[in-house]
């Protein structure tokens, strides 16, 4: 018990001391947050274990490091006065405050062999915060604007979008920034019409071609792309998808049947042995003595597989309406088969194995249909289509 003890003390004592040894070498190479988030985290738990004293120090250090830097960064950017610097001088602050907040709730921080408590010089950074997130809201709604008046493609678009989306994160409300919002996102999403071929000479179920143009059952995740079966008349689609079946073969169908013979020497009861004169023997202690009788028993076992087969082929493609140009075409193939497998037999099913006695108690079924078999063989064709649709992109 002693030894598992100091082992366990041992191995506390090594990952601790790795822990602080990972976190001082972070602050060496000037990784100041890494070195704030690891003394926080390890203080957080328990700031008076004696273990965590090292801690104490690296935070302190890590923080008036990481503070003189971010206050040097925004200085120089300030000087730079370019407004696309805006947003990192409000991260800046930002994230300033919020270390600060994260300390405050752990003060006072004792360190035992100097005995004082951990210096924290800390700043309100609030005025700072609200002016140059204002100045940035301003930058971000003109810039926005801009772009959304004057695009020359669906990226310009998007990326308005993306500003007056963060724009409405750090300052919600800010005039008609929800409406210009959603007009860059209509704006910039690209339109494609569906349509569905088939060029086979079997029906397709309605039910599967509703399944496969149903595009909210795919789980596409998709902000910029937008599925239509069903085109609308006020939209200006910018490609065409199609899905072409070009062959759907459904075999025969067909049963086939194969037959087995077993033979086995079972046990048919029993006989006394006797002696040369015809005496009943016994054993030792006086109990007559039995012999098996066996026999030789037969059994033709009569094996039937029903099968049938649809085997579907087409290809999925896209057009870019602009230029009447296909841009990716992808193959689109499935099968699906029906097997059946049921047994009779004729002489003596003890002669039979297990494995062959369990397909007795099985009847032959009714083959499927033709559209059930085509339905079915869909199922597979819409996780590769689903997969098709994942890895689109048309720019």
């Amino acid at each position: 018990m002693k030894k598992l003890l100091l082992l366990s003390s041992f191995v506390l004592l090594f990952i601790a001391c790795g822990g602080v040894k990972k976190t001082q070498e972070a602050l060496n190479v000037g990784n100041y947050n890494n070195a704030i988030n690891s003394s926080l985290s390890n203080l957080a738990e328990n700031k008076s274990k004696k273990s965590n004293q090292p801690y104490i120090l690296l935070l302190e250090e890590a923080y008036k490091k990481n503070t003189e830097r971010e206050l040097e960064e925004i200085a120089f950017l300030r000087k730079d006065n370019n407004p696309a610097n805006l947003e990192k001088i409000y991260d800046s602050y930002t994230q300033l405050k919020n270390i600060q907040e994260r300390i405050k709730p752990l003060l006072p921080l004792y360190l035992r062999d100097e005995n004082r408590n951990a210096r924290f010089s800390f700043n309100n950074y609030d005025e700072k915060i609200l002016r140059v997130k204002q100045e940035l809201a301003d930058y971000l709604y003109d810039n926005a604007s801009y772009l959304l008046s004057n695009a020359s493609s669906k990226a310009d678009y998007r990326k308005a979008y993306e500003d007056f989306v963060y724009l409405d994160k750090i300052n919600p409300g800010y005039g008609d920034c929800k409406e210009k919002q959603e007009e860059a996102y209509t704006k910039g999403r690209d339109f494609v019409m569906v349509r569905m071929i088939n060029d086979s000479d079997q029906i397709i179920p309605s039910r599967l071609e509703e399944e496969l143009l149903n595009f909210n059952t795919y789980g596409i995740n998709n902000l910029w792309t937008e599925y239509h079966a069903q085109p609308l008349k006020n939209i200006k689609y910018d490609y065409e998808m199609e899905v072409a079946f070009r062959s759907i073969v459904i075999s025969p169908e067909k049963v086939s049947e194969k037959q087995i013979s077993k033979e086995k020497q079972i046990k048919d009861g029993y006989r006394y042995a006797e002696d040369a004169n015809g005496n009943i023997l016994k054993d030792s202690l006086g109990n007559e003595i039995k012999i098996d009788n066996f026999k030789t028993v037969r059994c033709d076992f009569h094996q039937f597989t029903q099968f049938k087969a649809a085997q579907v082929v087409g290809n999925v493609s896209f057009k870019d309406l602009r230029t009447k140009q296909t841009i990716n075409n992808y193959p689109l193939a499935s099968e699906f088969v029906f097997e059946h497998i049921y047994a009779n037999y004729q002489g003596d099913k003890r002669a039979l194995e297990t494995d062959l006695l369990n397909l007795i108690g099985v009847v032959s079924v009714p083959f499927p249909s033709n559209e059930q078999m085509v339905y079915d063989a869909g199922e597979d064709v819409k996780g590769k289509l689903k997969n098709i649709l994942q890895n689109q992109r048309f720019n």
